[in-house]
């Protein structure tokens, strides 16, 4: 590791603590101090099984029993099945993605969920959250927003943790990330060696502020972690940068052939980033019919949405709230 990563490895790696050791008032006083007002927003498409149990102890915890949250909102991206309901149903609010900024119409991807879930929303503190995860992770929300309320100069925290493989009934400790080991992590240490220091610069898990958010593009699709990470460091510096160990995260992990098609996506991002340009923008793969080997191809070239900072209608829907 480059000796700047592992200096910022060194003093902006941290660790949250669980629930029973988190000094509640403190994290209150320190929210009250700075004036903040915190938004948690959940992108979600399909996530019928996991997200009403997930935002009703998000919902529980920090907005009901400690006032840490002020918005709690999932955005249902094109789901077809009943996600929405069931995130209503838990007692928080849904936004279709497509009927936020209308005017700018509506694309396909995780990105353009986030992107329209930091438009609906206030906060001048933003944490996103992954709809699929599983367990408790009640202590993720004031892990990420711990740095965001120590330190004025951290502009956006990742989250790292350990990611279980459950293969066929088995569990490998840290088989989860495929994406990341195979893909997004050789790319960054080749062309953004200070990133190196990243544990996992394709979690779905980080906080931000506003300010900081709101002024780089999202990638529409599974490019948008890798893309923020990129365009932040050039923002706001490795200085401005932060992650916190958040212990072990467990989710519903993907087959073979959608990493691919993440990993492609991630690809065409970072080289868009690098100035490598797009070539072809379309990732080929291959099934086998029975008879013989089928090709079908995806596209996977970068569509981003700009900076909000830059949109009109986003300016107009805040209006005169005042935040940070």
């Amino acid at each position: 590791m480059r000796p700047d990563a592992r200096a910022w490895f060194e003093s902006r790696t941290s660790s949250a603590p669980c629930l029973d050791a988190l000094d509640l008032d403190a994290l209150l006083r320190a929210k009250r101090r700075g004036q903040h007002r915190v938004s948690v927003v959940l992108p979600a498409r399909d996530e019928e099984a996991t997200v009403g149990g997930l935002v009703a102890d998000l919902h529980e915890q920090w907005v009901q029993r400690v006032p840490l949250v002020d918005e709690l909102l999932v955005v249902d991206s094109d789901s077809t099945d009943a996600t929405a309901a069931v995130a209503r149903a838990a007692g928080v609010d849904v936004v279709a993605a497509a009927d936020v900024l209308p005017g700018h119409g509506s694309r396909p991807g995780k990105g353009e969920a986030l992107w329209k879930g930091l438009a609906a929303t206030t906060g001048d503190l933003v944490v996103f959250l992954d709809a699929d995860l599983l367990g408790d992770v009640r202590h993720f929300v004031p892990g990420l927003l711990g740095p965001l309320l120590a330190d004025p100069q951290v502009e956006y925290v990742k989250g790292c943790y350990t990611r279980p493989l459950d293969v066929a009934g088995a569990s490998v400790p840290a088989g989860g990330g495929r994406v990341t080991e195979l893909t997004a992590r050789p790319l960054l240490n080749a062309l953004w060696p200070e990133l190196a220091g990243f544990v996992q610069p394709l979690g779905g898990e980080y906080a931000g502020r506003r300010s900081a958010l709101e002024r780089v593009p999202f990638v529409s699709g599974y490019g948008v972690e890798v893309g923020l990470l990129i365009d932040l460091l050039q923002l706001v510096g490795l200085g401005g940068l932060a992650q916190v160990d958040l212990g072990v995260r467990r989710h519903i992990s993907q087959g073979q052939e959608a990493l691919g098609r993440m990993a492609g996506q991630v690809v065409s991002t970072v080289l868009a980033r690098a100035g490598r340009g797009q070539a072809g923008g379309l990732l080929t793969q291959f099934r086998h019919d029975g008879a013989g080997f089928v090709p079908h191809s995806t596209a996977v070239a970068v569509d981003e949405r700009p900076p909000l900072a830059t949109v009109a209608e986003y300016r107009a829907l805040l209006g005169d709230v005042v935040v940070g």
